[in-house]
């Protein structure tokens, strides 16, 4: 009610730290029940309190539809998520032991991240398991997750990463840059991974304050540069994930 009874204009900056939903005059029905504040909060407590996969792949996945594109709800929503405690629910089941439920987390967290506030946050506390979901380092054992679900994760860190240089410092120091030069070279991952990754690896190289600490780490430029052909370089407020779980 008090969500409700407060609505403002919606804020063109898609990184303010509050967005009201839009005020209503007449009470949501059908589909528009979907994405009320208060399914919000249903969908948090979901992602807290079950221990079923499938429920937790459901309930990360319908976040990821409805903070998909630029339309007003998923506006509110994205920051809806962030006020309600929710980034760090979906951030958690990315240690999940279900690859669907990492999928689905990651595709969420993707789409949260256009929100610039989302961004920074997720680039402090998910990059470090976005990471460690990816194939190669010294990890025991070793997680051998499927290709949708690498390239979903290669494609959430560039989401992540891009335009945010705190996230591109932590990628580096979780050995993130390693693991993405071995997808690159290693020679037995698909080329859609190696395209995410050489992604991944152009946003880093685009900054050039990582650029001497790269180097005195021993990575060369040749390492971060990869010959794509028929890839274009997406990131940023559009490049969100709208398909469907």
């Amino acid at each position: 009610d008090e969500w409700f009874s407060r609505g403002k204009k919606l804020p063109e900056d898609p990184g303010a730290d509050t967005v009201d939903f839009p005020k209503r005059t007449t009470p949501a029905k059908g589909y528009e029940l979907l994405f009320q504040p208060e399914v919000v909060r249903i969908y948090i407590s979901l992602l807290k309190e079950s221990k079923t996969p499938a429920i937790l792949e459901a309930s990360a996945g319908a976040i990821q539809n409805l903070c998909a594109g630029s339309w007003t709800y998923g506006r509110c929503i994205r920051s809806a998520l962030r006020q309600e405690k929710g980034l760090s629910a979906i951030a958690d089941l990315l240690t999940h032991d279900s690859e669907r439920v990492v999928k689905a987390a990651s595709g969420a967290l993707r789409n949260l991240a256009v929100d610039l506030r989302n961004k920074e946050l997720i680039g402090k506390h998910a990059i470090p398991n976005l990471v460690k979901n990816l194939p190669g380092g010294q990890q025991t054992p070793a997680k051998n997750l499927s290709e949708d679900t690498v390239v979903s994760i290669l494609n959430t860190i560039n989401e992540v990463i891009a335009d945010n240089l705190e996230a591109a410092k932590k990628l580096r120091e979780t050995q993130g840059i390693e693991k993405l030069v071995l997808i690159n070279k290693s020679g037995n991952r698909s080329e859609r991974e190696v395209r995410a990754a050489a992604l991944v690896l152009q946003t880093v190289w685009g900054y050039k304050e990582l650029r001497k600490p790269l180097e005195k780490e021993g990575w060369k430029k040749s390492d971060f540069q990869v010959n794509l052909s028929n890839a274009s370089r997406t990131q940023g407020g559009n490049s969100f994930d709208d398909s469907t779980l």
